[in-house]
């Protein structure tokens, strides 16, 4: 198999560097207009929770909360 293909490949030596050539040409294309985030966002994801719990500070039970 292996010793076909580079049969081939050395009998059609023109096809072969034209499609890597093109292949080349289509991976440049490809890296130029292909848009790029350069800034990721890179901030913790919040989550706004409004609860009622009586008789607790704010405080009392974001502290609470993290421990789950």
């Amino acid at each position: 198999m292996i010793d076909r293909l580079i049969e081939v490949s050395l009998r059609y030596r023109f096809l072969v560097v034209a499609f890597f050539l093109l292949l080349g040409g289509w991976g440049y294309w490809a890296l130029l207009t292909t848009p790029i985030d350069a800034i990721p966002d890179l901030s913790d994801n919040q989550v706004i929770v409004f609860t009622d719990c009586s008789g607790r500070s704010p405080q009392e039970v974001e502290d609470r909360s993290r421990i789950r």
